[in-house]
């Protein structure tokens, strides 16, 4: 959406009030050496709006002419994703990093059109290339690519952004009335590859799992562990060494016992870490959702080449005492982010949070949310036996528009650079696919500066114990 710039002027004029933002909830020790996020899906990079038309949207403070249209994205790996914005008055960042993420982690989550919005990228463009029946079930004469996109976003936009927006087209905007008045609810599709769960923990000696494999492909390939977790292996079930498997297939850390260990496990030794990553090509599914940790518009996904795919997990293990296995993952409908634990040890696992203190008994599972504010930053570590450490950053985007926010727009002659976030001036999405007189959406409230579609960032420390 060229118009989607309605932080832009706060942004460029307010950077300073985004820093101050920055951690709010208490930073860990520093995590050096520090490993990127568990994957999960399809990693793409934006490159612009491709496919496009125009739409005026209407608020308090006037009518905005905007653009309205698919975005195309770059799959890293290989394959091309087509995408639209489900996210209207956040910018969109050129060459912003896209994340494949559940609906639970985005503005979807809470949204009870969500699946809506998915039936309209099932029988919209394109999904529905053929126009002319596209156009015929709409009561359109005549529908071109650029109308059928714009009647398709702005459609989106009315049960995404509860927006209220027409095209400006004639055609693209009975497309759009058809559209939103024929949705029906849709499922959330799944993930187009994950491993669950994402972390597991255990003894030397043992084998731990199972992670299974959850893919729509015909078939993944199996990356083992890397020189620095030597002697581990990859087995089934059986024991077997694994190098490919399917939808359903059940993955084991298969770990060598430390020098000196007994049958029961107990008499110590390194304590140890490796992941498993597990890669595909297919099409990912219509509906996914996508975002980014550089404040850049959410995406929801309308269609698919075929495209490269990958999916990680971690083992931890140690000789004794607690032995955890942590993951996070935001968690929308309860305005937080849910941790969970997965302790494999023989004494309680204990850590303090943002005031609260936190016990998992030897042996179980537990996940705990912790209650964060929306547009909050958040950057902790908890800690772990034998350096072990686990640092999760980001920031809780659950929201478009709220009603509280008070928001006011208007209209702006050129695009203005968002800098915030990481972004470089001139970047900004807002001159893709026209010229710098087309007028965009801008916000003049700091109450929307920190709106964004920032995915959850997790950073791993992880050390061995000599």
């Amino acid at each position: 959406m060229r118009g989607s710039g309605a932080a832009r002027l706060a942004a460029a004029v307010l950077t300073s009030g985004l820093v101050a933002a920055g951690v709010l909830a208490g930073a860990g020790p520093a995590a050096a050496d520090a490993q990127a996020q568990s994957q999960s899906g399809a990693t793409a990079t934006m490159g612009g709006l491709k496919t496009y038309g125009a739409a005026v949207v209407h608020d308090e403070s006037g009518d905005h002419q905007v653009s309205a249209g698919l975005f195309e994205m770059s799959v890293d790996g290989g394959g091309t994703l087509q995408t639209y914005c489900v996210d209207l008055l956040t910018p969109t960042q050129r060459d912003a990093r896209y994340q494949e993420t559940p609906w639970s982690g985005t503005s979807l989550g809470a949204n009870t059109h969500a699946g809506k919005i998915r039936w309209i990228l099932q029988h919209s463009y394109p999904q529905v290339n053929d126009l002319a029946a596209l156009a015929a079930k709409a009561g359109v004469r005549n529908l071109t690519e650029q109308d059928a996109a714009a009647g398709t976003q702005v459609a989106i936009w009315r049960y995404s952004d509860g927006a209220h927006v027409d095209a400006v087209d004639p055609e693209a905007e009975k497309l759009a009335d058809y559209l939103q008045g024929s949705a029906r609810e849709a499922a959330e599709p799944k993930a187009s590859l994950a491993l669950d769960p994402p972390a597991v923990s255990g003894r030397p000696g043992e084998r731990l799992g199972p992670v299974t494999v959850r893919t729509d492909a015909a078939g993944v390939t199996v990356i083992p562990p890397a020189d620095a977790a030597a002697g581990v292996r990859i087995v089934d079930k059986n024991g077997k060494p694994v190098t490919s498997a399917k939808n359903g297939s059940r993955l084991y850390f298969d770990l060598p016992k430390n020098k000196g260990d007994d049958a029961s496990h107990t008499s110590g030794g390194a304590d140890g870490t490796a992941e498993l990553t597990v890669q595909a090509s297919t099409t990912v599914p219509v509906g996914r959702a996508f975002t980014s940790d550089s404040r850049s518009q959410t995406q929801i996904l309308a269609g698919s080449s075929e495209s490269t795919v990958s999916a990680t997990a971690d083992a931890t293990w140690a000789g004794k005492g607690p032995i955890p296995a942590l993951s996070a993952a935001k968690n929308c409908a309860k305005d937080g982010l849910d941790i969970r634990t997965v302790n494999k040890g023989d004494a309680p696992f204990t850590f303090a949070l943002m005031g609260a203190d936190y016990a998992v008994p030897a042996g179980a599972t537990k996940t705990v949310t912790v209650p964060l504010q929306e547009d909050q930053a958040y950057d902790f570590t908890i800690t772990g036996p034998g350096g072990y450490a686990q640092r999760f950053t980001g920031v809780l985007d659950c929201r478009t528009q709220s009603s509280e926010t008070g928001t006011k727009t208007q209209l702006m002659s050129a695009p203005t650079p968002a800098t915030a976030g990481g972004a470089t001036p001139g970047t900004d999405l807002a001159e893709t696919g026209g010229t710098d007189s087309t007028p965009l959406i801008a916000a003049t409230g700091l109450s929307l500066l920190v709106l964004g579609a920032t995915v959850l960032s997790i950073i791993r420390k992880k050390k061995t114990q000599p």
